[in-house]
């Protein structure tokens, strides 16, 4: 609840309408002082993106343990007591992504703590292929890593091209993306190659997540009652779905990160029994969401909870395939 000060004069600055009481009639408008001080910009910021007055923990709550009930509420009209959809996602993705920027990925660690370690085993494996190979073959190349991928130089491509068998020579795109990889290969370093996927794939799931939820609802959409159900009450199943799983990983992230600062000790077996539970509930959570939500038997929500979940995995595989090879090709 905002505790600005009240302005003496009645005239709503938005609309210009008489302000009898605290709030503008005819817009909605709090006739408070526009000036304000950081500290009261920054408790009206929290205010007003959660609601507050026990909105926020209510619907976190529910999310977490009532599967479908805030979608259930939202279409009934209940939209007051609760945290809007888009608000919610927005709010999740925030905190998530903002946490996993500020906290380092733990691969990313292990990499940089072991870095000379993997400098010399690539060393010693660059010596040891050098005896065995002779002056014309590709590892020459002073890049370790590209004998680590076994690839061969483009020179010898061209040759096979052009003087090789017709078995042996690659298709047009076959080409291309060799020459790809031999450009990767030769300007990174193994661990350079993952750390860029791995800054590339944080970077880049938001921007994957929302390509990946409007499909999610088409899917839905299929799958049901067009008559009983239009596209808009799949979108907003699939808001709080989502949602719900950003929470679950963010839940599980901020219990790794923080039991990670103990360093190997019995805690660690909390941080893994959280991951597990949280894993098969964000596994199982779908099939009771959905059977509540769309109200059929068991029986056909079962089978239906199963379809889809085979069809968006297909779909999320394809996804992350296409990113994959989208970031590889564009590594510099």
């Amino acid at each position: 609840m905002s505790h600005s000060k009240i302005r003496e004069d009645k005239t709503c600055l938005n609309c210009r309408h008489v302000v009898e009481q605290k709030f503008c009639p005819n817009c909605g408008q709090e006739n408070s002082d526009s000036r304000k001080t950081f500290h009261h910009l920054f408790i009206h910021f929290f205010e007003d993106l959660t609601h507050y007055e026990n909105a926020f923990w209510k619907t976190i709550r529910n999310l977490l343990f009532k599967p479908s009930t805030l979608t259930k509420e939202y279409l009934s009209g209940k939209r007051l007591s609760y945290l809007a959809p888009v608000r919610l996602y927005i709010f999740i993705s925030f905190i998530t992504f903002l946490l996993i920027a500020l906290f380092p990925n733990k691969i990313t660690e292990d990499l940089a703590k072991n870095d000379k370690e993997i400098t010399s085993n690539f060393e010693k494996a660059e010596i040891k292929e050098k005896k065995s190979w002779n002056e014309k073959s590709y590892l020459k190349s002073k890049t370790v890593d590209k004998s680590y991928f076994h690839l061969k130089t483009m020179k010898e491509i061209d040759s096979i091209q052009k003087y090789g068998k017709e078995s042996e020579k690659l298709s047009t795109l076959e080409y291309w993306m060799y020459e790809k990889a031999v450009h990767v290969t030769e300007n990174n370093t193994k661990k350079q190659i993952i750390e860029k996927f791995i800054e590339s794939f944080f970077h880049n799931i938001p921007k994957i997540l929302f390509i990946i939820m409007p499909f999610f609802a088409f899917f839905l959409w299929l799958f049901h009652n067009k008559k009983r159900w239009y596209y808009f009450d799949h979108g907003i199943f699939t808001l709080h779905y989502f949602s719900f799983l950003l929470l679950i990983f963010l839940i599980m992230f901020i219990i790794n990160r923080l039991i990670g600062l103990f360093g190997d000790s019995p805690l660690s077996y909390i941080s893994g029994i959280t991951t597990f539970v949280g894993t098969i509930w964000m596994c199982y959570y779908f099939y009771p969401a959905h059977h509540r939500f769309y109200g059929e038997s068991r029986i056909v929500s079962f089978i239906k909870s199963f379809f889809l979940f085979i069809i968006n995995s297909l779909f999320i595989m394809f996804l992350l395939t296409f990113y994959v090879l989208y970031t590889f090709i564009n590594l510099h």
